[in-house]
């Protein structure tokens, strides 16, 4: 069941009039008596090479956000334990305002990436992922004023660098995806298609086999078009489209998990 769900995900209005078309080029090209052949390789590089790089590319970017999200995750619950273990007293206020940020901060995240046009125009929701850390470095200045030793407060500066640029990974990823110039090529030969291939599905076993053009022209156009939607998927692996983006919106999770009762 689940397998046909993600499979409904790839199918969109697109699928449905690349195959329309290219089922009434076939019709068409056989009422004009129009059959040729042509080399099938053509279809390979014209259309399948750039879209097998684009999806390897967008799968890349995406394995490389994962990694950088792990990363924040990692770094934002160690400054959590700092703020709760490191300081000699008062470690429950240090512990509530280190358990307030980490989850101000996920959330801020879940926000930014959550709305792809903040991620492309730098919009408003930026800000708030950086006040975030600006409120984590002064916290760290709290706590040395805690008692918390030097060395241990440079540490925590670092692991919040560590973040920060993490955080700005996984925005280059979202801002600069795959080369636009390739995904625009190989949509405009996905929408000819049915028309340059035509006359090419219609000369297979005409007139022997009549259904044979119509379904070797719907395989190639749903298989085609399904690639193509399957890179936009992966493209931006955080607007929640398909079913392999992240799941950004983890702070009540995490934290509810790391706090003491």
């Amino acid at each position: 069941m689940t397998t046909l769900v993600h499979f409904r995900k790839i199918v969109d209005y697109q699928t449905v009039i690349v195959t329309l078309l290219a089922l009434a080029g076939v019709w068409i090209s056989r009422q004009l008596d129009i059959t040729f052949d042509l080399p099938t390789n053509l279809i390979g590089i014209a259309i399948i090479f750039p879209l097998v790089f684009s999806i390897a590319g967008a799968y890349r970017q995406r394995e490389d956000a994962l990694k950088s999200f792990a990363s924040i995750k990692g770094h934002a619950i160690a400054l959590y334990y700092a703020h709760r273990d490191w300081p000699p007293q008062d470690n429950e206020v240090h512990a509530q305002r280190g358990a307030a940020l980490t989850r101000q901060l996920f959330s801020a995240i879940a926000a930014y990436f959550s709305d792809g046009r903040s991620v492309l125009t730098d919009a408003d929701s930026l800000p708030q992922v950086y006040a975030v850390f600006d409120e984590f470095s002064q916290s760290h200045e709290l706590l040395r004023q805690g008692g918390v030793t030097s060395g241990e407060v440079s540490r925590a500066n670092q692991y919040l660098r560590a973040m920060m640029i993490e955080f700005e990974k996984m925005h280059n990823v979202g801002r600069y995806r795959t080369p636009v110039a390739l995904r625009a090529y190989s949509r405009m030969f996905i929408n000819l298609f049915p028309i340059l291939f035509a006359p090419f599905f219609a000369s297979i076993g005409y007139p022997e086999y009549p259904l044979a053009g119509y379904v070797v022209a719907f395989l190639y156009s749903f298989v085609l078009v399904s690639l193509d939607n399957i890179q936009d998927q992966l493209e931006n692996p955080y607007d929640g489209v398909g079913p392999d983006d992240l799941h950004l919106d983890i702070g009540d999770l995490y934290m509810d998990m790391v706090e003491r009762p």
